[in-house]
């Protein structure tokens, strides 16, 4: 894969990293709610399209709690590896974890954007991998130190993207029945105004 190449579902393995309330009540580069409504998202565009999923947690009794309960919601299945290290790469479980996938693209999410979504990312660039980084499903403390943390990894060569792009990749055809109930409703729950158009479109075409 490229950074020009167009993912598929078989591709591709999605990381979430320390989504926990904890870290997010720390994270002022964008609305917390609009992060964690991103997060989820992705979560769900995953369980839609049959893409593996790997959840880290880390202090999660100490101080930053556990899997958000929305995303524990999303994910009943997958159980978070917790580690102490801040780079995920460094643990040895989390990282089989992810490396288990056998996926050759890895994509990136989570808290903190400085610490605990960038090192992974870099670590998992110099071993190789493909990356993509799920930029508005990343938060950091300050709008400023959150740019800085993407623009290192874009430099290093991770491909930044949204979760709505990131969708809109896997879907591709909107006549792809088999997975278009799933996000299409995914788009409505979390898509703003194109959410509401499609609403909309649907009740122009089949009026209740």
């Amino acid at each position: 894969m490229t950074a020009t190449s167009l993912l598929t579902p078989a591709d591709c393995a999605v990381v979430l990293v320390d989504e926990q309330a904890g870290l997010a009540f720390a994270t002022g580069s964008a609305d917390r709610q609009a992060l964690r409504s991103n997060a989820i998202a992705l979560a769900r565009t995953a369980r839609a399209f049959d893409i593996p999923v790997v959840v880290s947690t880390s202090a999660s009794k100490v101080y930053s709690g556990p899997l958000m309960p929305p995303l524990r919601a999303v994910l009943p299945e997958v159980t978070p590896v917790e580690r102490r290290n801040m780079n995920l790469w460094e643990d040895d479980a989390a990282k089989a974890a992810v490396i288990g996938t056998g996926r050759p693209t890895l994509v990136f999410a989570g808290l903190l954007t400085e610490a605990c979504v960038s090192f992974p990312v870099l670590s998992a660039l110099k071993d190789g991998h493909e990356v993509r980084v799920v930029a508005d499903a990343c938060g950091g403390l300050t709008p400023e130190s959150h740019r800085a943390a993407l623009q290192r990894m874009q430099q290093a060569g991770a491909v930044l993207t949204s979760w709505l792009q990131f969708l809109l990749e896997m879907q591709r055809d909107w006549t792809r029945h088999d997975t278009y109930e799933a996000a299409r409703s995914i788009v409505v729950d979390h898509g703003g105004g194109y959410g509401i158009g499609l609403d909309y479109a649907r009740d122009m075409i089949h009026p209740a």
